[in-house]
């Protein structure tokens, strides 16, 4: 089967953000890799406006193509590319569990083993800074650290994958999480796996289905 073009597998990302209800109206975007920049969203459009040739390729140092603006987070997007060189895909939401969380400036501990998908024994909530900005790409680098998926306080979230299916997966499973999380909080602090309990759920995790990955 031939691989879709990284504009059409974009655009699947953009259209599908919004179809899972992870974003709504022109918030949030999405980048993929290049072999020599990046491909992200364009500024401003909601999701059901965006084609193919709405995106907007930008070359390493920043310079994006003539005529077109990208997302204004588009730092976000080059600087953990640059990072993470196992990362092709990264998908940033608005959705409503998650942004909740994000905005107690909470880290998402292990009340459940599904925790692991994001990589580790906690989601991590990123400090606060202003969106758009260098501050927030420094600020959301280390807390992807070891990790797939982070929260942004007061903002949102970051999921990343090797492909826009993995990304979106994950990002629908951070929802899920932050919604369990959310509903515990209303009776209080739930009970935590332990690190070691977790330490087993990401060996479990090695051999598990898309995860695998």
């Amino acid at each position: 089967m031939t691989t879709p073009a990284p504009a059409t597998q974009l655009l699947h990302a953009a259209r599908e953000l919004t179809r899972l209800g992870l974003n709504k109206g022109s918030s949030g975007n999405a980048g993929i890799r290049l072999a020599d920049g990046l491909l992200v969203t364009p500024s401003g459009v909601p999701a059901e406006q965006l084609s193919e040739n709405s995106m907007v390729y930008m070359q390493w140092d920043g310079t994006p193509e003539p005529g077109k603006k990208p997302s204004s987070e588009w730092r976000m997007h080059r600087d953990i590319l640059h990072a993470r060189p196992e990362v092709n895909v990264i998908v940033h939401c608005h959705s409503m569990f998650a942004t909740t969380i994000a905005c107690l400036g909470r880290d998402v501990p292990p009340f459940h083993y599904m925790i692991a998908v994001a990589g580790g024994d906690n989601i991590r909530c990123a400090p606060y800074a202003l969106f758009g900005t260098q501050e927030l790409s420094d600020s959301a680098l280390p807390a992807l650290q070891e990790r797939k998926a982070c929260l942004l306080a007061h903002h949102g979230m970051l999921a990343l994958g090797q492909d826009v299916a993995q990304a979106l997966a994950i990002a629908v499973e951070v929802e899920d999480l932050c919604q369990q999380y959310w509903r515990l909080l209303q009776l209080g602090e739930p009970p935590l796996l332990s690190a070691e309990q977790m330490q087993q759920v990401q060996a479990q995790f090695k051999g598990y289905g898309q995860w695998r990955r």
